[in-house]
């Protein structure tokens, strides 16, 4: 009843627009399959995590563009945050821009232990600005004033201190993180569906229903057509 989701878009895993369209139809596959449970995230390539976000979709590129591609960011991250199933991320490699949005959408969250891998989210450190979606889920892992100062400084954080704040739960050597999951991920799943699901609609219901007005959030990102934020990315 588990599916293992990898991601596979060399070399670094970005997110390029052709790649969230891809996780978006993968993972509305996986929630149609009543047999599916749960699914554990990781990535095939070891070392790299994800990029999340792919610079080279923001730039240079003409506003429509940006609408599209910032829809489809918002429609992973829907799908992720409202999904029915249990979700694991397994994060077996390092993330070249910080990025730790995929990871806050899963129940659980394993990291391999290595001082080279950091997690956090570094926006503003290229003149971007996180929407209120990303800020909210931050806030609903750490307390308001951490989440502030790790949004506005573009804070990362190596695997023991993203453990102490709260991005990760649980911190083991490399070769553990896939086991880790699937051990953890049986641990959810003895709990009865009906109410893992409503527990946590309960819990991540009103983050969810912010993002209703999309429009809005979108025109909202196409101010990274500016000629001060292109030159900054």
């Amino acid at each position: 009843g588990v599916a293992v989701l990898k991601f596979k878009n060399p070399p670094v895993n970005s997110l390029s627009l052709g790649m969230l369209m891809e996780l978006v139809i993968s993972l509305e596959k996986l929630e149609n399959n009543k047999a599916i449970r749960g699914i554990v995230i990781t990535s095939e390539r070891p070392g790299i995590f994800a990029t999340s976000l792919d610079l080279m979709e923001m730039c240079g590129q003409n506003p429509a563009h940006y609408a599209e591609y910032w829809k489809a960011v918002q429609e992973l991250w829907l799908r992720l945050y409202q999904s029915n199933k249990v979700l694991v991320a397994a994060i077996n490699g390092a993330y070249p821009t910080g990025e730790c949005l995929i990871p806050l959408t899963c129940d659980y969250r394993v990291m391999a232990d290595n001082p080279k891998y950091t997690i956090g989210l570094k926006e503003t450190l290229v003149g971007i600005v996180a929407p209120f979606w990303f800020k909210d889920t931050l806030v609903n892992t750490f307390r308001h004033r951490s989440a502030e100062c790790t949004l506005q400084l573009g804070m990362l954080f190596l695997p023991t201190e993203a453990l102490q704040v709260g991005i990760v739960d649980q911190v083991v050597p490399k070769e553990q993180v896939q086991s880790t999951a699937l051990s953890v991920m049986a641990q959810w799943m003895a709990i009865p569906d009906h109410a893992q699901q409503l527990t946590k609609s309960m819990m991540w219901k009103l983050t969810v229903d912010h993002l209703v007005s999309r429009d809005a959030d979108i025109q909202f990102f196409v101010f990274t057509s500016r000629d001060s934020i292109q030159k900054a990315m």
